[in-house]
């Protein structure tokens, strides 16, 4: 059975609309006009245990909210949601000792004591016994090197101290499930790395079950096997990211260095590649050049290159990730119908 359960989710809001200007808002005192505004529709997945999931799409596109759901801070419209066998928009005690929410740059530290002092907090709400306490606390210390920055205030730690902090204090109750929103913005390229490396520990030591929502896709890449995509509210992938490279990636990208520099000209490319120079983009660099095919032709293109010149290298590189998830929000951008009506 899944861990996550989700079934025709949905979230819609009704928000106000009026134009500006003093009569326009004397007329909404009269005649209030709204718009209806779907967040998240009709999404159904499922998550098992232990997976890390990625949970992706452009800004504006229902994650976060989903999120929110998913955790028990908003109520859906409409659908059916279980996680770990409890309906999240219950609240109930015994789920929200089971998950944590972290979002990039919210702060959830008591600002002006202790990072210490506020895991004890922690450590009252959650019933966490005083042997589990120490033991957990000291497990999340070494995995995320805290050292001294357990007996500063809050307001005096660096982002990504505080964001360590926050990940040990949202972890010491020990969440069966992890929603992670954006939890490396901000942060440079090493904090970056040290906060996957710990989520990956963290799924590794408990088999928690993770949904991860980043911008950064190298985040992605090193945490996440399969991804879910959605935009304007819609799901529109769910697989493995190999599956979703292999189905919007059209081209691979090749790079030659010629063993004699200088000699090789463009005539020299385009005669080896033949028939197959039609379907090939060639930009030539002062070592070679770098070719852009198709993928079926891409065997072909270099096989020709290795028999016909004189190559040092030849490497053959993926479309990058960011570029295939981006032509996944494009090729679904004039399907999507709008996002409101006016009522």
């Amino acid at each position: 059975m899944g861990q996550i359960l989700v079934n025709r989710l949905t979230k819609r809001y009704v928000v106000p609309v009026r134009d500006g200007g003093i009569r326009s808002a004397i007329k909404s005192l009269v005649r209030r006009k709204t718009r209806t505004v779907d967040a998240v529709t009709d999404i159904s997945l499922r998550i098992d245990a232990g997976e890390v999931v990625g949970f992706l799409g452009p800004n504006g596109a229902g994650k976060t909210t989903t999120l929110k759901m998913l955790s028990g801070l908003l109520y859906p419209t409409s659908g059916e949601i279980k996680v770990l066998g409890h309906e999240p928009s219950r609240r109930e005690k015994a789920y929200l000792r089971q998950m944590a929410l972290i979002m990039g740059q919210r702060n959830q530290l008591e600002w002006d004591i202790p990072v210490v002092d506020s895991y004890r907090l922690n450590k009252a709400v959650f019933r966490i016994g005083d042997r589990e306490f120490s033991s957990r606390l000291a497990e999340l210390v070494d995995l995320l090197e805290l050292g001294d920055l357990l007996q500063k205030p809050a307001r005096n730690l660096s982002l990504g101290e505080r964001m360590k902090c926050e990940f040990a204090g949202s972890l010491l109750h020990r969440p069966g499930v992890l929603f992670l929103d954006e939890p490396t913005i901000g942060l440079d390229v090493a904090m970056q790395r040290r906060i996957r490396s710990f989520v990956a520990e963290y799924n590794k030591r408990t088999g928690a079950s993770v949904i991860l929502t980043s911008h950064y896709m190298a985040d992605v890449q090193a945490l996440c096997k399969r991804v879910i995509i959605i935009h304007h509210g819609r799901l529109i992938f769910d697989g493995a990211l190999t599956d979703l490279t292999r189905k919007f990636s059209v081209a691979k990208t090749i790079a030659v260095e010629f063993s004699e520099a200088g000699t090789v000209g463009a005539a020299d490319v385009d005669a080896a590649l033949g028939s197959l120079k039609s379907a090939t983009e060639v930009e030539h660099t002062e070592v070679g050049c770098v070719l852009r095919v198709r993928n079926e032709h891409a065997a072909a293109v270099s096989a020709r290159l290795l028999s016909e010149l004189p190559i040092a290298d030849l490497t053959i590189e993926e479309e990058q990730i960011d570029s295939v998830i981006e032509k996944a929000f494009l090729s679904t951008s004039d399907a999507v119908p709008p996002a409101g009506r006016f009522e």
